[in-house]
């Protein structure tokens, strides 16, 4: 499939699509006319590293992240250096303290609706 349409499955604009690319997070074949040239399999990644971006994980780790979870790829073991298990450890407090912030910033949003006329708009209230 062409750009157009793997940007029409999964919702990521063309341009992201290329930026993956270049960050070597796709690796599209090409046509003769040198045209990218995506397969199912891309739908999946694309989706895959549309939702790490979102969850805040910067590409550079993204990219290791596919690498370990492609079943072809050589050399990974369960083992890391100590060097990088601190960097995977410094991501997962960074995230934590994002999903805090997140969470205080969601209560007090819904805190505040729940307080005005139009409570029954929150997710989850009778009278919806």
């Amino acid at each position: 499939m062409k750009i157009g349409t793997l940007s029409a499955r999964t919702g990521v604009p063309a341009r992201m699509l290329r930026y993956y690319e270049d960050q070597g997070l796709l690796a599209p074949q090409r046509s003769g006319n040198g045209y990218r040239a995506f397969t199912e399999d891309d739908v999946d990644r694309v989706t895959m590293v549309r939702d790490l971006i979102r969850s805040g994980l910067p590409t550079r780790l993204i990219r290791i992240v596919l690498e370990m979870e492609d079943p072809v790829a050589s050399g990974w073991t369960k083992r890391c250096t100590r060097d990088f298990a601190e960097v995977l450890a410094g991501e997962l407090e960074a995230l934590d303290a994002r999903i805090a912030c997140l969470t205080r910033s969601r209560d007090t949003v819904r805190d505040y609706l729940s307080h005005t006329e139009h409570a029954a708009l929150l997710p989850g209230s009778a009278g919806r």
